[in-house]
């Protein structure tokens, strides 16, 4: 006998060298399991991070909508002040304007033919429609009489003198005036009457 050895062929390779048939492998009948627990959780987790960046986009929505808002209430609270403040200066006017009207008449007067007591009777007309034009705009007058309780901040004091009668921190005779602003039941001094106190 030959002691010559046959070449391995190809399919002696594929099934070991020992002459079995080789196996062709089904990959689709593999049944490889459960995916993985971590390609789970990616899952999840991809899912979460949509939700969330959904509602953040909800929350800046809703947040610039509340921004629009404040700004269009503060928008017209400027406009409604202006407003105000243009209606009270043009009512401040329209009653002080037929003051302007008197001092034009008494100006056309003509001086050669003028009297003191005419003088002095077109200034107190003119007196008394200023007063009344204060009046209209809850403006009032201040002025207190001898004997009268002073009262700090309302009246100021700008001397003492003796009393002749008059009780000691009583008011004794005005210099001048003052005013304030009357609103419902409160009054708010706009110039303290300047008095003397007797002392």
């Amino acid at each position: 006998m030959s002691s010559e050895k046959r070449p391995m062929s190809s399919d002696d390779a594929g099934n070991g060298g020992e002459g079995e048939p080789a196996h062709e492998w089904d990959l689709d009948s593999v049944d490889f399991g459960e995916p993985a627990a971590g390609t789970q959780d990616a899952g999840r987790l991809a899912a979460r991070v949509q939700q969330l960046e959904q509602q953040l986009a909800e929350e800046r929505n809703r947040a610039l909508r509340l921004l629009a808002d404040m700004q269009n209430v503060q928008r017209r609270g400027v406009q409604n002040e202006r407003v105000a403040r243009q209606q009270g200066v043009g009512a401040v006017v329209a009653s002080i304007v037929p003051v302007v009207d008197h001092f034009d008449m008494a100006l056309t007067q003509d001086p050669r033919t003028a009297t003191a007591e005419s003088i002095i009777s077109g200034v107190r007309v003119i007196r008394e429609e200023l007063l009344r034009a204060l009046a209209s705009q809850g403006v009032a007058s201040v002025v207190p009489q001898p004997g009268d309780e002073f009262v700090p901040g309302k009246h100021e004091a700008l001397s003492q003198q003796p009393g002749n009668g008059v009780e000691p921190g009583r008011i004794l005779m005005t210099y001048q005036a003052g005013f304030v602003l009357v609103e419902g039941e409160t009054q708010r001094v706009l110039r303290p009457a300047k008095v003397v106190v007797a002392s």
